[in-house]
């Protein structure tokens, strides 16, 4: 078997390299990688070559939401075997802290997570990853689909956090990928009224045929003002903020309904923001916080088997692994049209 990788290799570039096929440990599985959805992560990190305090230094194998068929397993594996389909969480965990212990395990400080350096991703044609961290498919879902069920888990997740419940208003500020998973599971959810905020008009189009009840472009009406003519000037009783924009992060106290939350799930440029806290603290809103996700793969893969969620058309654009690049390529020069991009390995 050939492993064949793509590397980033310094910003705005990628080699390729032929490397080992992992050998697997006993509880482990090694997964024939079929479908690879490129992140905003791993376009920020192609185009800067850091995120934050995580800086790319050497060359790195992007991709970490990913599925693909199990080639392979450890003598230890129980509930896989060779030929399943699985979605790969790309979190591997250190399982002994007190968050691992708690069911906190998003924030176990030793984390090993694909593409995040100085961890390599998944854009290869073999990866090893243990049992507990790869989760069957079933039939009826595609490794396409697989690979989507990361984004939405941090969909649910934030959805979760916001208690987001039956009859709910929510607003939902940016509709990328993320923003889309959390109307889906908003809609899910039973939220009865949402309304999706964004510049792009293709997005807008987009958050309307998965579920939004009502769009608004910001960048032609006052967000503020539609929002709260929409609500009876009430507001919303879930707030999500999942564009990491600095303006619309100011904006989620003004259309929060009295006593309701405001949920942070996109990463803002810049670490520290002036926030109307007086405001907050006169509706007694609160605000919750988003990273990551934990114990919502099988509740997504079900979502999706049922169809309850229907996570196919969050896809815009799909390319061939050897072209790969070109797919990096296409999506920094082109971000009002594309929504979401996956990697077909085969």
């Amino acid at each position: 078997m050939k492993n064949n990788a793509i590397y980033m290799s310094g910003t705005n570039n990628m080699v390729w390299k032929e490397i080992p096929v992992p050998e697997i440990k006993d509880n482990e599985v090694l997964v024939k990688i079929e479908a690879v959805g490129i992140c905003g992560s791993d376009v920020h990190y192609y185009q800067h070559g850091k995120i934050g305090d995580f800086i790319v230094e050497g060359d790195l194998i992007l991709g970490h939401e990913s599925a693909g068929e199990v080639v392979a397993v450890g003598k230890n594996v129980k509930t896989l075997k060779v030929g399943d389909k699985v979605a790969l969480e790309p979190g591997k965990t250190c399982g002994k802290c007190e968050f691992c212990k708690s069911g906190l395990y998003n924030l176990c400080p030793d984390v090993e997570f694909f593409a995040t350096p100085p961890y390599d991703g998944v854009l290869a044609n073999y990866v090893a990853h243990p049992e507990d961290m790869c989760f069957k498919l079933p039939d009826n879902v595609s490794t396409v689909e697989g690979a989507l069920v990361e984004p939405l888990s941090v969909g649910l997740h934030a959805t979760g956090q916001g208690g987001v419940k039956l009859g709910d208003t929510v607003v939902i500020f940016g509709v990328g990928c993320i923003g889309l998973c959390t109307i889906l599971s908003s809609k899910a959810r039973g939220a009865s009224t949402i309304i999706a905020v964004d510049l792009l008009e293709k997005r807008l189009e987009k958050a309307k045929e998965l579920g939004a009840t009502h769009v608004i472009n910001a960048g032609k009406v006052n967000a503020i003002e539609e929002i709260m003519r929409l609500t009876d000037g009430k507001g919303a009783n879930v707030v999500l903020e999942t564009a990491g924009n600095v303006i619309t992060v100011k904006q989620t106290v003004d259309v929060v309904k009295r006593g309701g939350t405001i949920v942070m799930v996109g990463m803002a440029p810049q670490d520290i923001i002036d926030f109307n806290f007086a405001r907050l603290m006169n509706k007694e809103a609160q605000i919750k916080t988003v990273f990551r996700y934990r114990n919502l793969y099988p509740v997504a893969i079900n979502a999706i088997a049922s169809g309850s969620i229907d996570v196919k058309g969050i896809v815009s654009h799909e390319f061939d692994f050897k072209d790969t690049k070109e797919a990096f390529d296409f999506v920094v020069s082109n971000p009002k049209d594309v929504i979401k991009a996956v990697i077909r390995m085969k």
